[in-house]
């Protein structure tokens, strides 16, 4: 019997999404882009908006939807893509978070320390280019920007790539916060290439000002949100803990999975050459852990005999998370030696565990680099092409300067003022 593989999707953010490639539904169905059902979206700004709970699995899908409205609109306007091109750059973006470890950023190179997830995203497209037989040869020179149309590799990775574009309106709509609202349709409609560089026509200005904008106050308001960096850095320590236990010797209950990441050091090169681990192959040990297994795991940690260990795994389970203070000027010593003291006095540890009591470190951002080889580019009626910072008719120097502030996080128990 033949499988219906052209499919529609109901999407909240979007309405329907049609799957439109029998290659595309493939990938779709295959269990390494399942996994992405379990991988949240956010990490844990779920402990801060309740309806952030949306995963990689839906944003991926909403990237295929823009991407393909992207692919349209510069078809209308004439330019030349053919059917194998807007499937391969289609397929770019569907897979382009492939990649992501359990809660997303939140445990990037905690797990595998020092392999970013762009890394094991490429080394799983290629894994699957040989599942595949070799039709995802254009999607990853594409993915790769090896392609000799480069504007193809901008629709999925620049500064206005169809990744920022769903990620910002459906992050805005699960999270609740309207500042994020943006108008990615407009945006799209208003898209054009010359030069082989993708360009924003003048008329779409003032949409990609509020998508600069926006960009800025969600990464304040969400993804750098005082209380979001709390629990992630705690879920970092919690992590840091048991792996900690785990290579002096220690058995301490975790899925199978997870403990092979837990027991030994996992290499960048060890992905690279598909090392079996455990008995089976790193991709696929990789792509077997989820946010299910680091749950589990740390629900059982609660009643772990190590006090440390159960300590930050009940304040996540519970939600009694560090209390956390940002400066934009660095602590001073004899602030950050009072917090020891009373962390060393309160909960009866040594100065190698101290680490895990007081997190301190930086956060910093910007919502546009015009420093970068892929900027935004704005087309004027009369062929002329401008820096978006340039032709913009407000002041968007505070867009491309670099925020930093410094934070300490530490148990609320401690009450210090």
């Amino acid at each position: 019997m033949k499988t219906n593989k052209k499919k529609i999707i109901n999407d909240p953010v979007f309405g329907f999404i049609n799957i439109r490639s029998e290659l595309v539904f493939d990938l779709i169905e295959h269990p390494y882009f399942q996994r992405l059902r379990r991988i949240k979206q956010l990490g844990l700004s779920c402990m801060v908006y309740p309806g952030a709970n949306h995963t990689r699995f839906e944003h991926a899908l909403g990237a295929v939807h823009l991407m393909r409205s992207a692919i349209g609109i510069l078809r209308l306007k004439g330019q030349d893509i053919t059917d194998e091109e807007a499937d391969a750059v289609t397929i770019a973006i569907l897979l382009h978070d492939i990649g992501h470890g359990p809660f997303s950023h939140a445990l990037e190179t905690t797990l595998v320390q020092g392999v970013p997830h762009e890394s094991i995203s490429l080394l799983l497209m290629e894994e699957l280019n040989r599942q595949f037989e070799g039709k995802l040869d254009l999607a990853i020179l594409i993915f790769t920007n090896q392609y000799h149309k480069h504007f193809l590799h901008q629709l999925v990775a620049s500064q206005l790539d169809m990744d920022r574009l769903d990620y910002l309106s459906r992050d805005s709509f699960f999270s609740g916060v309207s500042e994020g609202v943006i108008s990615s349709e407009r945006i799209i409609k208003m898209l054009n290439v010359k030069n082989d560089e993708l360009v924003v026509e003048y008329k779409g200005i003032y949409s990609v000002e509020n998508f600069l904008i926006s960009r800025r106050l969600m990464y304040w308001q969400v993804y750098l949100h005082k209380t979001v960096l709390s629990a992630e850095y705690l879920l970092i320590n919690v992590l840091a803990r048991a792996r900690e236990l785990s290579l002096d010797g220690t058995d301490i209950f975790a899925t199978p999975v997870l403990k092979a990441f837990l027991t030994r050091q996992i290499t960048l090169d060890d992905f690279v050459n598909n090392r079996i681990i455990d008995g089976r192959p790193a991709l696929d040990l990789f792509t077997g852990l989820d946010d299910n297994d680091i749950i589990a795991s740390v629900k059982e940690w609660q009643e772990n005999g190590d006090v440390v260990l159960s300590y930050l795994s009940k304040c996540i389970i519970n939600r009694r998370l560090y209390k956390i203070k940002i400066s934009k000027k660095p602590f001073q010593e004899q602030k950050i030696n009072l917090i020891k003291e009373k962390i060393c006095k309160h909960f009866n540890v040594c100065n190698d565990q101290l680490k895990y009591f007081l997190i301190a470190d930086t956060i910093s951002n910007s919502a546009y680099n015009k420093e970068t080889s892929e900027k935004i580019n704005i087309l004027f009626k009369n062929s002329k092409i401008s820096d978006i910072s340039d032709a913009s008719d407000i002041n968007l120097t505070v867009l491309s300067e670099t925020v930093r502030k410094y934070f300490i996080c530490y148990p609320k128990e401690l009450d210090i003022k």
